[in-house]
This record gives C-alpha cells, structure tokens and sequence, in this order.
C-alpha cells in the first residue's frame, strides 16, 4: 500500500462484499484493519487475489469504527489538493514541451495521476460498484495510454531526436510544482485528520516532492553535462511509475 492505486485498489476489492462498516489503512506500516460482521475468509482471499502479498496478523471482537464528524472539512481540502495538483499538471505539461524536457512532462503525469485518484474518490462516492469500475478503467487507459506515448518520446530522443532541454525552465517550473505540491502538504496537515485516507494523501504528496527534486536535480545536470540524458532518465523513471499505477487499476476494473 504505498502508491495511491493500491488504496483504491483495495477499497474497489472489498466493496464488493458485504458486511465491511470501515477500512482503516496504516500506508507506512502496510497495514489495514478491516472492521466487518460477514466472514473473514472471504475478506482475506479478496485481499490476496490482488497480490500484494496479504498476511493474515489477528483478528478480534469490537465495535465498528465511528465515522468522522469532519467529513465535509476533509472533502473541502481534498478538492484543494485536487485543484492544486491538476494546475500543475497543466502548468508542467505545456512548460514542458516548451522546454523540451520528458521529466516536466512525466511529472505532469504523475501530478494528472494524482488528480485523478483525488477526484475519482470524491466523484464515486455513493456510486455502484460497476459505475466505479467504470470510471476507474477509463482513467486507466489514459494513463496507460499516455505513459506509452512518453515512453515512445523518450526512445525517440534517445536515438538522437530532439535538442537538449531547457534547464533553467525545468529547475523554475519544477520549484513553482514544489511550492505547489508543499501548499498541498500543509493544507493536509492543517486538517489535522487522523482518517487513514487523509494520511495516504500526505504520503502521496510527500513522494510527489521527491519526484519535483528529482526533476530539479536533472535540471542541473543537463546544465553541468550539456546533455539531455539526466532529463530522459528521470522522465524514463516516472512513467514506469504511472505506468504501473495504471496496469493496476486496469486489472482491477475488470
């Protein structure tokens, strides 16, 4: 449970049986408390058809967990984290072939990836099953889709096509995004919200800085080695991540 599509992966896996009053996810231990009255089996060999590797830890009597009184806090923040990063996503993308540089725009997808894993949890709620798997499986293939199309870029700018990237717009845009992506740490942690959703978000955002650095560092690296191989590299490396997020979901909608 360490990259937005395996949350929602899970939630869209148990949602399909009955019985389960809350999901209660611990993203850094890689831990989830299922409270459920139906049979435990049936929970656990849904979890393992996912192959996340599942291990049963314990089972014990209790109440259900309470929901939270602050439902409407957290969906006002989340659709400011949501707006936030798809701004950026827009920003990056169009800066990005402007600039030349994969790694703007892989990261634009990853941004637009996060965006998507924000905005389908609050569009869905309430939803069917099917309508989910629905709307789960087209973001899917977009993502997959423009993954494959970066990809293609890259080998294509590998083989000698294309100039060097514009380092200096690849460092600024990628500060503005990580600005951008620590406005969204600070909203989140502000809430102050102990539900497990909101605390995956800040996980999510924490690793999207990671990528921002990663960006910035190939920025100068292109500056130091006159080369546009640091910008293919890091780009090369985020669209494995997407890419991924993407055949998971898909698997999942199926």
């Amino acid at each position: 449970m360490d990259c937005p599509s395996e949350e929602r992966m899970i939630r869209m896996k148990l949602e399909e049986l009955n019985g389960i009053h809350s999901l209660q996810f611990d993203i850094p231990g890689r831990k989830l408390e299922v409270y459920h009255t139906d049979s435990g089996d049936k929970i656990y060999n849904a979890l393992d058809s996912l192959q996340l590797d599942t291990q049963f830890v314990s089972s014990e009597v209790t109440k259900p967990a309470s929901i939270s009184d602050d439902q409407h806090q957290e969906s006002r923040v989340l659709w400011q984290v949501l707006i936030i990063n798809f701004f950026f996503f827009a920003l990056e993308i169009i800066t990005g072939f402007i600039a030349g540089s994969i790694g703007l725009v892989a990261d634009s997808l990853d941004m637009l990836a996060d965006s998507m894993v924000y905005g389908l949890a609050l569009f869905a709620v309430g939803s069917q099953i099917s309508r989910k798997k629905k709307v789960a499986g087209i973001s899917g293939y977009f993502q997959l889709t423009l993954s494959i199309l970066g990809f293609a870029e890259v080998v294509r700018r590998f083989l000698g096509h294309g100039e060097n990237p514009d380092f200096l717009m690849m460092i600024v845009i990628s500060l503005m995004a990580l600005a951008g992506n620590a406005s969204c740490l600070y909203l989140l942690q502000k809430s102050r919200s102990q539900e497990a959703h909101m605390k995956a978000s800040m996980i999510f955002t924490s690793n999207d800085v990671i990528v921002n650095l990663g960006v910035i560092a190939a920025g100068g690296l292109v500056y130091l080695t006159a080369s546009k191989v640091p910008d293919l590299i890091i780009g090369t490396i985020v669209f494995i991540l997407v890419a991924t997020g993407a055949y998971r979901i898909l698997q999942l909608s199926k």
